[in-house]
């Protein structure tokens, strides 16, 4: 029987963040997939997505829900978690948040494909959901 490819010490050698302090940035580190041959889905997802508005600048809270399928590259969670705190204090539509995230992961990880989703809470009594998505060609 074939040993499972687990991480080794060469996995963790470029990550900065992970188990050290760190200040949000927009920084993505990456780990290597040692299972490229199967259609792994990761999903990430957090209540504590926070932009501000391009207009009244009052703060504007989403439940941040990303679905990928990885290729060579796999997000460490402290760097997106880290990634995702930089966009606190942007003056930002939803839509524009929504695609810039998935533009950024999708130049970190070149993965097979990457939805993102955003579900904010109800602002003038209209809630809004925001959903991009990009597949491997």
């Amino acid at each position: 029987m074939t040993a499972k490819r687990l991480t080794t010490p060469t996995d963790t050698l470029r990550l900065t963040k992970l188990g050290r302090a760190a200040a949000p940035g927009r920084t993505l580190e990456t780990f290597p997939n040692h299972h490229r041959g199967r259609d792994t889905v990761i999903t990430l997802v957090t209540d504590e997505f926070t932009t501000l508005g391009p207009v009244n600048r009052q703060p504007d809270f989403a439940t941040l829900t990303v679905e990928y399928v990885p290729d060579r590259h796999i997000v460490e969670s402290k760097s997106f978690k880290l990634y995702l705190q930089s966009f606190r204090n942007e003056e930002t539509f939803y839509e524009h948040a929504v695609n810039v995230i998935l533009d950024d992961l999708v130049a970190a990880l070149k993965p097979r494909r990457c939805r993102v989703t955003a579900a904010y809470a109800v602002r003038g009594g209209i809630a809004m959901t925001v959903e991009t998505e990009w597949r491997k060609r």
